[in-house]
């Protein structure tokens, strides 16, 4: 049963999905995915529930990946709308401390 969804309504989604990752911690660095600036984008699709999450690394050969991913799907099992995840990671933009929010940069120390 698929439902057509407005953009409103999907972008509100695409914000309780971002809002959910920011419960999703780095364990190497304590801080949320989100402040980190390791979430690139997210796709939503009103018709058939599926979020695209293309996120990034700190480094590319993160050994936390599948632990991060774990999380994620964790995580949006809260956005009800949500009922099929796929996490693409994209290595391109290379991630920089510049992605990071001034949050995280503050509670890591880097100026």
């Amino acid at each position: 049963m698929s439902e057509s969804r407005t953009e409103q309504e999907i972008e509100e989604i695409k914000d309780r999905i971002l809002t959910a990752l920011e419960t999703v911690i780095d364990p190497e660095l304590g801080i949320d995915i989100v402040n980190l600036g390791l979430i690139y984008e997210i796709e939503f699709d009103g018709e058939t529930g599926e979020a695209i999450i293309k996120m990034t690394l700190t480094t590319m050969g993160c050994p936390l990946a599948d632990v991060l991913t774990e999380n994620i799907h964790d995580a949006l099992e809260d956005v009800p709308e949500v009922k099929k995840i796929e996490v693409k990671l994209v290595w391109y933009p290379a991630w920089t401390t510049d992605k990071m929010s001034r949050y995280a940069r503050i509670a890591l120390g880097i100026r």
